[in-house]
């Protein structure tokens, strides 16, 4: 998929703004922080949205990402994620230094574990989950619905039918990869829960294919998420 530098800026910044706001992002928004008029970033926008990349929910209202948009964000983040002094960047540095800091009191491993999610719900405002010998540790249900995504019940309901089954398709998919990132309907199971399941594979004295993530709304900061994420479970494989 081809796109111009500048449609992947304002890609990239209707992301991040909508992660903070949870709200529909404007042209007028965009054209201020761009220093160009209304009328080209809606001519960008309308690229953007026949690419699949953004949405509009409401005729008068601003864009959305898309499942597609943030998949193409997340395929592209080490190309925007090189600035050290982005506040994603420093966040992400005090999140680890917190969580090395509540694992290594841990003298058991499955403690450690349940601390390690447990940091991770705190620190993203996600439900956190990890698998402990052969069972499923939950952190974070109660945070995770006080999203504003979770008004509405009947996707309240998808999560909880993904939960459900999320710990069986664990134990039979074993996803490979040191993290694993499934955005909306890319979800195995709860395709319409449209939420993100971000998960890293470590090799534990449970199992040598122990996960550790989060499951939240689309709309979340993955650049620091997926750090976490993955820092985490290398943290735990060479700590545990």
């Amino acid at each position: 998929m081809e796109i111009t530098a500048r449609q992947r800026e304002i890609l990239c910044q209707i992301i991040e703004e909508y992660a903070e706001t949870a709200s529909p992002v404007g042209s007028v928004t965009m054209a201020r922080l761009f220093g160009v008029s209304p009328a080209t970033i809606r001519a960008e926008m309308a690229r953007l949205e026949a690419l699949g990349l953004i949405a509009q929910p409401h005729t008068s209202a601003g864009r959305v990402p898309t499942d597609a948009g943030y998949r193409y964000y997340v395929n592209h983040l080490d190309g925007i994620s090189d600035d050290a002094e982005k506040p994603e960047i420093k966040s992400f540095e005090r999140g680890v230094h917190a969580i090395e800091v509540r694992v290594s009191s841990q003298s058991q491993a499955d403690a450690a574990i349940r601390r390690a999610v447990d940091s991770l719900v705190e620190l993203t405002g996600n439900l956190g989950l990890a698998t402990i010998g052969g069972q499923l540790y939950l952190s974070g249900i109660s945070q995770l619905f006080t999203q504003p995504e979770f008004v509405d019940t009947r996707r309240v309901q998808a999560v909880a039918k993904l939960l459900d089954n999320l710990e069986p398709w664990l134990r039979e998919a074993a996803p490979l990869e040191p993290l694993n990132i499934f955005i909306g309907h890319e979800n195995p199971i709860g395709k319409n829960s449209e939420v993100s399941l971000i998960i890293s594979k470590f090799r534990s004295p449970f199992s040598d294919r122990s996960y550790i993530g989060v499951l939240g709304p689309t709309r979340q900061n993955y650049m620091k998420v997926m750090g976490l994420v993955k820092y985490t479970g290398k943290m735990l494989e060479e700590t545990l």
